[in-house]
């Protein structure tokens, strides 16, 4: 790619992600495009889809929770890793209105731009929560889709203004629930 096209393409991308962090993910394209300052035609010279524009937004974001996951599983006790690795993920649910729906239907879709990058995060949460289950720190009833759908769940309380003061107390709540050995948990070791 040329110097101009890369920096064309950062400043799209730098673009975007403010206006879907403001509007959600079916922000207008035209907004982006002319909040950017090029026209209609370049944005879709770089992102010929509203799809492929979300992909590599949203690719990096979800390669850094992937990657997260990884370093919170050699730095971490399970518990701890897992509970450190949602509550990221529940966060990163709550920076753009409406990806929960994408990122849902993108596991569903494996044609979709986001499919691989979903699955991968979806693999790494699982890889912590049966990390935590081995030593006996996680309920054995749940698995990664169970532990992505409660993320999705708790990023919907997020953006429910009557709800939204209530997430925090949630989402520990949530991990209590999913822990085996917490305080508040009602599970018991397995």
């Amino acid at each position: 790619m040329r110097a101009d096209a890369r920096k064309n393409y950062s400043h799209l991308l730098a673009v975007a992600r403010d206006v879907i962090s403001e509007h959600g993910v079916d922000a207008s394209l035209r907004d982006i495009a002319r909040k950017a300052g090029v026209g209609l035609g370049t944005l879709y010279r770089h992102f010929p889809t509203r799809e492929a524009l979300l992909e590599a937004l949203l690719r990096a974001n979800l390669d850094e929770l992937t990657r997260r996951a990884s370093e919170l599983e050699t730095m971490s006790s399970p518990d701890d890793a897992l509970v450190s690795w949602f509550r990221e993920a529940v966060g990163f649910t709550h920076s753009y209105s409406g990806v929960v729906n994408l990122m849902a239907a993108a596991l569903a879709d494996p044609d979709s731009a986001l499919h691989a990058s979903c699955t991968t995060v979806r693999s790494a949460g699982a890889r912590l929560l049966q990390r935590a289950q081995a030593e006996g720190m996680a309920r054995a009833d749940l698995d990664g889709a169970d532990l992505l759908a409660l993320i999705g769940a708790l990023a919907w309380v997020r953006d429910q203004f009557s709800f939204a003061p209530r997430a925090d107390h949630l989402i520990d709540f949530i991990a209590s629930a999913i822990l085996t050995e917490r305080p508040g948990s009602g599970a018991t070791k397995r």
